[in-house]
């Protein structure tokens, strides 16, 4: 029923909705409608006519405990109670335990054993991911985990999820970045992280059509550019960043200028 293993959605978690749909709007595009939950205030984020994630505020009692705005991936599985079983089995955590949303699915927010928060979703009927092709701008592009340990994180996500290693490139002191595949070709890569990464972390990078001109933009609209432009191999320049309200994120795309 579900993607098993594969990334289905993304949420961005703020403390400042209305000024974050408009940053993300100016920086990556993305259209907005609303999510038409009945006991939250949730906003589809849309590439196109394609929906791609959602908004909403971070709860109260979330930033009381520490919570910071996040970008949070969701992982597609068959029976999500199921999949936190085998999760805290191997050493995982629940932030927030199994529940439903009414005719959209179930899910968990959860971590892995090393502390990276991601969601188990299962949604309801037949409802399947939509694949759009490599470099759609508005669209998810890549993937990585910066992991207190890379090959114990791999092991994890593998066992969990069936996730294969694409090709490991060295990268010096900074160590390996192992890319990794969720059925087909790498979506991502993990590493272990480095010291001004606080705690582990997944970072999703978001398609534009020009990575300079986003950079541009994202500093016009008061983020913050934490690492480049680079080029990456395969030709793509990435930059990552924060947005105004803290959470991190990052653009890949063509384009070389310094922004």
């Amino acid at each position: 029923m579900a993607a098993q293993g594969k990334f289905v959605w993304y949420d961005l978690m703020t403390t400042e909705k209305t000024a974050a749909l408009a940053f993300y709007h100016a920086v990556i595009g993305w259209g907005t409608a609303s999510g038409g939950v009945a006991d939250r205030d949730y906003t589809i984020l849309s590439a196109g006519m394609t929906p791609v994630g959602g908004a909403m505020d971070l709860p109260q009692m979330a930033r009381d405990a520490g919570a910071r705005p996040s970008w949070i991936g969701y992982i597609g599985v068959d029976d999500v109670d199921a999949a936190v079983a085998r999760l805290e089995a191997a050493g995982g955590g629940v932030h927030r335990a199994a529940e439903d949303i009414p005719d959209v699915g179930r899910f968990a927010v959860v971590h892995d054993p090393q502390g990276a928060t991601f969601t188990l979703f299962t949604p309801s009927g037949r409802q399947q991911a939509l694949d759009a092709a490599a470099g759609t701008p508005g669209h998810v592009g890549w993937h990585e985990l910066h992991a207190a340990s890379g090959d114990d994180a791999f092991a994890f996500y593998a066992e969990q999820f069936g996730w294969t290693k694409g090709e490991p490139h060295a990268m010096g002191p900074m160590g390996i970045y192992q890319l990794f595949a969720t059925g087909g070709e790498a979506v991502g890569g993990m590493m272990t992280k480095m010291p001004n990464f606080p705690v582990p972390v997944w970072i999703f990078y978001f398609n534009v059509e020009d990575t300079a001109a986003a950079v541009i933009r994202i500093k016009d609209g008061g983020g913050q550019v934490l690492n480049g432009p680079i080029q990456v191999p395969g030709g793509s320049w990435i930059a990552q960043a924060l947005d105004p309200q803290g959470a991190m994120f990052a653009v890949v795309g063509p384009g070389n200028a310094e922004g």
